[in-house]
């Protein structure tokens, strides 16, 4: 099975291994052939909630539909027997999901069962589904039972996130909690790593790992390079047999893992940002590619020829075909508006063309004139009509982007996030502040109580030596006055304290951004986006803690930041405990991966980087992914006790 999985393996990023992978299964196991000409078999499936969500980033309703599913149902909801169909299950090997497939098989609820399981199941789980199958003389129907070892959530080409649906249990919240027990810390580790092994077994590689020490993310570490040593010792079962055959895009050089523990850095996922997606998922609901929006009643005065508003909430998928999306999901807010606006201009300039056509047609049999022009015009139009369904799609995406966009900078407006992320920046580089931070927090109209925490959270952890009790408690006043709540402030205390005994505070590099003078352009009057007020902020690229990492161990320079960082090589007969990396050549192809959670703030910043590196690539990996709101509401849990 493996074999015929990596031999497909030159074609790519983690994104489509991981579709090729759910389309082969989908297909009862067999790769799927695209020109085939017959019909699909039909099919339906059946999934929990894990498989749901690997599911959905990757393949939409029309590509199930197009692959036999004609019903996708998950696996614990009432389903009626469809006796003459074959049922294709992917689901996790719990104990509650194992009973529930005993049950189909007892009930004959469809013609044969395809197994499927997210992660390895392991042997007597195998045998209850071999018991449940034998009472209910069903044997022969179960036809495969396969560990698909994909339990991993692929968001874009160069970015996974390990889970969605149990992400408390590995959150940087239980990996930090002061009163954990060894036990739960194995199990939270054990989750992680099981995650990270699907990741190779589809990536089709076995990386070199580092990681820092005394960490998280060396217990991972640990546990990784023996989870991947045992298999490539067990010959005959080895899920990575004809390595070379997967090993990356062009190269046979394996890939380097950094194990990242968030730790060293939590100024980051606290940063209010300035780039698209990063907003996006710092004020919206934005959630495994799908933003969730709720219309605001203010929208009356929509454009002309927008669909009438229902007030209710709206969901968008913002997927790699959007094509607008992918080009802008990095850049800076202003240029994004200012985009969307000329796609609009754009899309007028043909639809009027396409009216114009119209018109003229409607001239039919008038005079001489008229009917020498409509034989120049046929060809216009049927050119014109072949591009239609580009156009609706265009509008479609146009609309959508319209509506994000403008949900963006509502909050960005109400809030002043452009102030707080040039405050942040100037924070994070140590320049020289052009107002009070207590002005800010004590300001009324600026931002919400929350922004507020955030940007004093990012000051204190940047500082190199803590405001002075006196300071503190002037803060923590005017803090309390606009409603915050103190408690990551109590965590941050405690851990900036142990963090100290560590190691020095981590630099940001020394970077500013300019403001570019308001937004000329789309200032004008036909703009829909009006945004006066509002900074136009250039980033300058700098990189963040985890790029700095990445960039010392990717290209082999010595930093005393990352000498000391552990080196594991799965494929090394005895593992040895050295620092001392044996392959002294750069790496070509990385995969970043911070325990405790990770954010599009520094995915975004790793891709930046890695563009201006000929034939690099770069995966970004965390375990769970949250924005500042969800990271303020874990540190807030571990102040309280």
């Amino acid at each position: 099975m493996v074999g015929a999985k990596m031999a497909g393996a030159a074609a790519a990023s983690i994104r489509e291994r991981q579709t090729v992978a759910l389309k082969r299964m989908l297909n009862f196991n067999v790769p799927h052939v695209k020109n085939s000409t017959g019909e699909p078999v039909w099919k339906v499936l059946i999934y929990d909630r894990f498989g749901q969500d690997i599911i959905s980033p990757l393949l939409s309703v029309k590509e199930l539909r197009d692959m036999g599913i004609t019903l996708h149902l998950l696996l614990h909801s009432d389903r009626d027997p469809i006796p003459d169909v074959p049922a294709v299950y992917f689901v996790m090997p719990t104990e509650e999901n194992i009973d529930r497939i005993c049950q189909d098989l007892r009930n004959q609820l469809y013609e044969s069962y395809y197994l499927n399981f997210i992660s390895a199941i392991s042997r007597s789980k195998l045998e209850d589904i071999a018991n449940a199958a034998l009472a209910a003389s069903a044997v022969t129907q179960v036809a495969k039972v396969f560990d698909q070892y994909l339990n991993f959530i692929t968001l874009e080409d160069d970015m996974f996130v390990l889970c969605n649906q149990n992400k408390e249990l590995v959150s940087y919240r239980a990996i930090n909690r002061p009163d954990i027990t060894d036990t739960e810390m194995e199990t939270v580790m054990d989750t992680i790593v099981d995650s990270l092994f699907c990741f190779f077994v589809t990536l089709g590689a076995v990386p070199i790992i580092r990681c820092s020490r005394g960490t998280a993310a060396e217990m991972v570490a640990v546990k990784l390079d023996k989870k991947l040593r045992e298999n490539l010792r067990d010959a005959r079962n080895s899920l990575f047999t004809g390595d070379t055959l997967g090993a990356g895009q062009f190269s046979f050089q394996r890939p380097l893992l950094v194990l990242i523990d968030r730790n060293i850095d939590l100024a980051t996922p606290l940063h209010h940002t300035w780039t698209y997606q990063a907003l996006v998922h710092d004020v919206l609901d934005f959630h495994l590619n799908r933003v969730n929006l709720e219309e605001s009643s203010g929208m009356e005065n929509s454009p002309a020829g927008a669909r009438p508003k229902r007030k209710n909430k709206k969901s968008y998928d913002l997927t790699p075909v959007d094509k607008f999306w992918q080009k802008h999901k990095g850049s800076p807010f202003p240029e994004v508006a200012e985009s969307v606006q000329q796609e609009l201009e754009s899309y007028r300039a043909q639809e009027d063309e396409v009216k114009r056509l119209k018109s003229i047609m409607g001239l039919e049999g008038e005079d001489e004139g008229a009917i020498s022009m409509l034989s120049d015009n046929t060809a216009k139009l049927t050119s014109a009509v072949s591009s239609l369904p580009e156009l609706l799609e265009k509008k479609r995406l146009i609309d959508l982007h319209t509506n994000v966009a403008t949900a963006v900078l509502e909050h960005i407006k109400a809030r002043k996030l452009d102030v707080y992320f040039e405050y942040e920046e100037k924070i994070m580089s140590k320049t020289t502040l052009d107002k009070s931070l207590l002005d800010i927090i004590s300001d009324p109209d600026a931002g919400t109580p929350e922004d507020k925490m955030r940007l004093f959270l990012i000051y204190y952890i940047s500082a190199q030596q803590a405001p002075s009790e006196a300071d503190l408690e002037q803060y923590k006043k005017a803090l309390t006055d606009a409603g915050c709540n103190l408690n990551p402030l109590q965590y941050i205390k405690q851990w900036k304290a142990f963090a100290k005994m560590a190691s020095a505070p981590t630099s940001y590099g020394n970077t500013t951004t300019k403001p570019m003078g308001l937004l000329s352009r789309v200032m004008n009057t036909g703009s829909q986006f009006v945004m006066e007020g509002v900074k136009n902020l250039v980033l300058k690229q700098q990189n963040l803690p985890v790029t700095r990492i990445l960039d010392n161990l990717m290209e082999m320079k010595s930093n005393p930041e990352t000498d000391d960082y552990r080196y594991f090589d799965p494929k090394m007969l005895r593992g040895n405990d050295s620092s001392v990396p044996r392959n002294k050549n750069p790496f070509q192809e990385a995969i970043v991966f911070v325990v405790g959670g990770g954010n599009y703030i520094e995915y975004q910043n790793l891709v930046d980087y890695i563009k201006g590196k000929q034939g690099k690539h770069i995966l970004y990996g965390c375990s769970e992914l949250f924005n500042a709101t969800q990271f303020i509401k874990q540190l807030s849990q571990l102040g309280q006790k």
